[in-house]
């Protein structure tokens, strides 16, 4: 029997807000354990919660970026399980009233077009972090009642490959409507894919597996596609899914149970009697979506439509508002959208890469850059030139020109000069002449090779090629 893969996802979130879900604690990552923390986030007898209104703010900008509805009354829950890291010994949630819910994400797939419902996404607090030692167990609570937005997915995808596409799709938009930063080695970003199989031709859905909290798209990828191996054999067996929560254990390669599968009814949602429903206005609503700018997917198309470049060019570029802005920018200055799509690709982001830095924090402005390229457009240097003297450009002030003056890497494209060296060359290497004209073409690069190597490097070796074969077929 061959066997259909139904996949949903859950992504938690969190948002960039400066202070917490329900207190005025700082968010910052990388503080000293137990440092950013107070009586709420704490748990402590007494404490009230107060939501935080930025956090509102970017669930409604990310429901709406989803192409949801946005509830207009909402309210929190009370999910009441064993927390060992939110000392409250429950989390504060939404269940049957979430803030956002009916929404959509397209994604791409092999070339192909495909939209993922989103059943709803909701606001709620982020625990705190487990640190196990040989010694034992402690606990950093910095982390606990950061905000989050849960957002869940309908059973719409069929293989790893489309929940990397999903996800990496969701993180753009996050990170375009700055509600995210998307850094998922920190844990800014975790998914928890849902995972059955069913015969193939099934409207049924199979008893699902739930991989927890896993941070990166290799993982997701690596963990789904040996949850459908497993899941495969032991149904090829004659054996039955349990339905369960498991880990993805990197250094084995494999998942691990971790617990059985709760139901919502066993966290026991009830309204939470500390905060009242919260209540969205729709001229809120209306001055947030006002708020939100282009998103990944239309600017694409409009990199497609308008600047003529390939479809990857567009996707790396509209990968990051930021690094689409840059390119904009050197457009506007410098219309050759394809030459600064490569050299943006390559030179500009493997120096950001090497400096482990960001577009928005790169020392090299749109101007300097584009001062580079119409050196090489008007032929003053090289291409090869251009990369090698890149560095240079974005470890220091100066200017492309500066830079070119001062190493005399000033390309030689002055046609009469050319044809001396080109006339040199055929004086001196006639047998090769003779080979070319008796239809030997690919003698030429011998050819022009020599040129090069008289003019040390610095000839216009496109010239050169097209001066030769003039002077060669006269």
């Amino acid at each position: 029997m061959t066997f259909e893969t139904v996949i949903g996802l859950e992504v938690h979130a969190q948002l960039r807000t400066q202070s917490k879900m329900f207190c005025g604690c700082a968010t910052e990552f990388g503080l000293p354990a137990n440092t950013q923390t107070c009586p709420v986030c704490l748990g402590l007898p007494g404490a009230l919660p107060v939501v935080n209104k930025r956090a509102v703010e970017m669930a409604v900008r990310t429901g709406l970026a989803l192409h949801c509805t946005v509830g207009t009354t909402n309210q929190f829950a009370r999910k009441n399980y064993f927390y060992p890291d939110l000392p409250k010994g429950y989390q504060i949630s939404q269940y049957d009233r979430p803030i956002c819910e009916h929404g959509w994400l397209e994604l791409q797939v092999n070339g192909t077009s495909k939209k993922v419902r989103i059943r709803r996404a909701h606001l709620e607090e982020d625990a705190g972090k487990n640190i196990h030692a040989d010694a034992g167990s402690l606990v950093d609570l910095n982390r606990a009642g950061t905000p989050l937005i849960e957002i869940v997915t309908e059973p719409d995808m069929r293989s790893a490959d489309e929940v990397v596409s999903y996800l990496k799709s969701l993180r753009d938009v996050l990170m375009y409507i700055d509600v995210c930063d998307g850094n998922m080695e920190q844990g800014s970003l975790r998914c928890e894919p849902n995972l059955s199989l069913r015969p193939a031709g099934s409207d049924e859905l199979g008893t699902k597996v739930e991989l927890k909290n896993i941070n990166s798209f290799k993982f997701v990828k690596d963990a789904i596609e040996y949850e459908i191996k497993r899941q495969t054999k032991v149904l090829g067996e004659g054996g039955t899914i349990v339905q369960e929560t498991r880990l993805w254990d990197i250094d084995r390669g494999q998942t691990a149970v971790m617990r059985s599968k709760e139901e919502a009814h066993d966290y026991r949602y009830f309204p939470d009697p500390d905060l009242v429903p919260l209540v969205i206005s729709e001229e809120w609503i209306e001055e947030l979506r006002a708020t939100i700018q282009e998103l990944p997917k239309d600017r694409h198309r409009r990199f497609l439509r308008d600047y003529g470049l390939p479809d990857y060019d567009a996707g790396v570029l509209t990968s990051s508002r930021a690094l689409a802005d840059y390119f904009e920018a050197c457009v506007t200055l410098f219309a050759e959208p394809k030459l600064i799509s490569n050299f943006l690709m390559s030179e500009f982001l493997r120096e950001l890469h090497q400096a482990g830095t960001t577009v928005e924090s790169s020392p090299v402005s749109p101007e300097r850059l584009v001062g580079l390229l119409q050196l090489v457009r008007d032929d003053t240097i090289s291409l090869k030139v251009a990369k090698e003297i890149f560095p240079e450009l974005y470890a220091g002030d100066k200017s492309a020109a500066q830079l070119v003056e001062e190493k005399g890497l000033r390309q030689l494209s002055d046609e009469g000069e050319l044809l001396s060296l080109i006339d040199e060359v055929i004086e001196q290497h006639p047998a090769q002449v003779a080979q070319y004209r008796g239809g030997k073409e690919t003698v030429i690069g011998f050819l022009v090779g020599q040129a090069m190597k008289r003019s040390g490097g610095k000839a216009n070796p496109q010239k050169v090629n097209a001066l030769f074969k003039t002077r060669l077929s006269s």
